[in-house]
């Protein structure tokens, strides 16, 4: 592991383990992709889309590890994830959710008005 510091509090390292490993788990899904177009003969074809899959399941364990642990992902991905506003107007939509709203049952308290 290289870390751009020479002394990384134990935390911090455990944020560079976990974006390293996120890193090489979207490499790998580039990799089995890429065999997976490619790929002529049906079972090879089979297996290396598994394996994409495997490491797809892998890096959204990553992210949601990050998403606990690590400042900022939380936020982050509560205003881009399981939207359907263009991404790069989501931000802007005005309640952080694609204009989409929040789910219920998402993790908020949900308070309506009284009537």
């Amino acid at each position: 592991m290289q870390y751009i510091e020479e002394k990384v509090e134990s935390k911090s390292a455990d944020y560079a383990r976990a974006l390293k490993s996120l890193q090489e788990e979207l490499e790998a899904v580039n990799y089995y992709q890429q065999r997976f177009v490619t790929a002529t003969d049906s079972e090879l074809k089979e297996i290396v889309g598994h394996n994409r899959d495997e490491e797809i399941e892998h890096a959204c364990m990553l992210v949601e590890w990050l998403r606990r642990n690590m400042a900022g992902w939380d936020e982050r991905l509560r205003t881009y994830l399981f939207t359907s506003a263009p991404l790069t107007e989501v931000e802007s939509s005005g309640d952080g959710h694609g204009g989409q709203g929040k789910q219920e049952g998402a993790g908020d308290l949900v308070i309506r008005a009284l009537r």
